[in-house]
């Protein structure tokens, strides 16, 4: 096996990969490993924006109110006065590093999404966010002289040595097993796992990897059971599915079904901006009442293009007209609440082992995510992770013994098939609504297609833990609370306040 090393490594190419990468550059040699391109990553595909209190009547604490509030009882306060004090001077940093935000004359401009009491969200040509800031990142770490990233490079595990983690195991696009040894450490900023549901709008390379490898390492995840259906993806049949940003219903657009009916008054005080969990199950009922769903954003008129290119472009493509049509709609996997227990530099349970943005579970979502809280989770979070990590003492590298990787399986088509079913078992049973008797029956199928998963099917693998992970979490809370809800236990219960599964 072949070794490398150096002081840092960072898996993942995404706002909290790149950001990590960018801060830890200015004391060592950073290796990024990410198992496509540079730009596979959920971060790229954000389109909504980056919150942060910077307008005029707004303020951290107003930014804390609403995190808070909408994650129901399970943020862990501490996190979130991290990331909303850290705001301000983390869109500066972004912008420093050449992130184009748009502006409005001298200022940034500000739009609103669902849960926010005020207009802070910044956003880069209209719906292109996380590109246009992915974008600027990339220029920068692959202008710097100290960091090198690693394409198409398969991360297999974690490599584990008298109790501390010392680097990963990893296959090459030529599928040559590498050692990539951590002086300092590793910092897993693996996205989330949306690949694991029928329907989701995250990147194809959103497998689960970070929290398998973690789990198999004996690592702590929490929250795992919550996972968030954004409710406004694009209702034509791909993979991923293309979402129509919270920020068009931000602008006026508003929900209704195929009796023209606008339905969100029924079912909360916020109609069209409440929580994305009301308003996805609201879909979701709407729909199993044989009602079909559309976002209606005519009032926009030919302020549609203008705000949302991208969104534009991609209804035309499909023969609708935003400015005369109405855009079905469906609720899709997006986000998980839950991952990787952190502390509040990213330290995980497993000593040298970090972790940033969606893998992580620094407690800062709760049980619901506030809507473009993650892009700056991701930023925030991956420059205390940098400045815990630099201040750490070498650690010897060179008595790692060998670790065995298994061979990839060749066979594509079963690989495949075995994902599509991990798929199908998630959406039909631990979706947007629950029951013991449906989880329980999910695992049991979960675990007839584990028989079938061969050691080579290294991202079929990860799915599998980290789908049987999700499921035992969701049995495991007998309540609903945010993402996570329980057609057996529909109430909000307070015993299970403030209280986190770890796993």
């Amino acid at each position: 096996m072949t070794r490398l090393v150096t002081d840092y490594v960072v898996v993942g190419s995404g706002i909290a990969g790149l950001t990590t990468a960018l801060s830890l550059g200015k004391s060592g040699r950073v290796i990024v490993l990410t198992k496509s391109r540079e730009q596979e990553s959920n971060s790229f595909r954000a389109q909504g924006g980056i919150a942060a209190a910077i307008g005029e009547g707004d303020s951290p604490e107003l930014h804390r109110q609403d995190t808070l509030r909408t994650g129901v009882e399970l943020c862990i306060p501490q996190s979130v006065d991290v990331l909303v004090e850290m705001a301000p001077q983390t869109i500066q940093l972004l912008s420093g590093w050449g992130t184009p935000f748009d502006q409005e004359g001298a200022q940034f401009a500000l739009g609103r999404e669902g849960s926010h009491s005020v207009s802070r969200i910044l956003h880069v040509g209209g719906d292109s966010t996380g590109a246009g800031i992915t974008d600027s990142l990339l220029k920068q770490v692959q202008a710097h002289e100290r960091i090198e990233i690693m394409t198409h490079t398969m991360v297999a595990d974690l490599i584990v040595h008298g109790g501390v983690c010392l680097g990963v195991t990893a296959l090459d696009e030529g599928r040559e097993p590498i050692a990539y040894l951590a002086r300092k450490g590793v910092v897993l900023a693996t996205g989330g796992c949306g690949q694991l549901y029928r329907y989701t709008t995250n990147d194809l390379v959103s497998t689960g990897d970070g929290f398998a490898m973690a789990h198999r390492a004996g690592v702590k995840l929490m929250d795992m059971e919550f996972v968030q259906f954004h409710p406004t993806a694009l209702a034509i049949e791909q993979n991923p599915m293309f979402l129509v940003s919270e920020a068009v219903r931000g602008e006026g657009a508003h929900l209704v079904n195929d009796r023209g009916e606008a339905f969100m008054e029924r079912y909360h005080t916020w109609k069209d901006l409440a929580p994305r969990d009301v308003v996805s199950r609201a879909i979701y009922t709407e729909m199993k009442a044989g009602r079909k769903v559309f976002l209606d954003a005519r009032v926009l008129g030919e302020r549609f293009e203008k705000r949302f290119p991208k969104i534009y472009r991609q209804a035309r493509e499909h023969g609708i007209d935003p400015e005369t049509n109405l855009i079905p709609v469906t609720p899709a996997a997006h986000f998980i609440m839950g991952g990787i227990q952190t502390d509040l530099h990213g330290q995980t349970s497993l000593p040298r082992l970090f972790a940033c943005g969606e893998v992580a579970c620094t407690g800062v979502h709760g049980a619901n995510r506030l809507a473009s809280n993650s892009l700056l989770e991701g930023a925030v979070f991956a420059q205390r992770v940098a400045d815990k990590l630099s201040s750490l003492a070498e650690q010897a590298v060179e008595d790692v013994p060998d670790f065995s990787i298994p061979t990839l399986c060749n066979d594509k088509q079963s690989e495949e098939k075995l994902k599509q079913s991990i798929r199908q078992i998630m959406w039909d049973y631990a979706g947007i609504v629950r029951t013991d008797e449906g989880l329980r029956k999910g695992l049991s199928l979960l675990d007839k297609v584990a028989e079938q998963v061969e050691d080579g099917m290294l991202e079929t693998r990860n799915m599998l833990i980290t789908a049987q992970i999700i499921m035992k979490a969701a049995c495991m809370r007998e309540e609903s609370r945010g993402g996570h809800y329980r057609r057996d236990f529909p109430e909000t219960r307070l015993e299970w306040s403030h209280k986190h599964l770890v796993i």
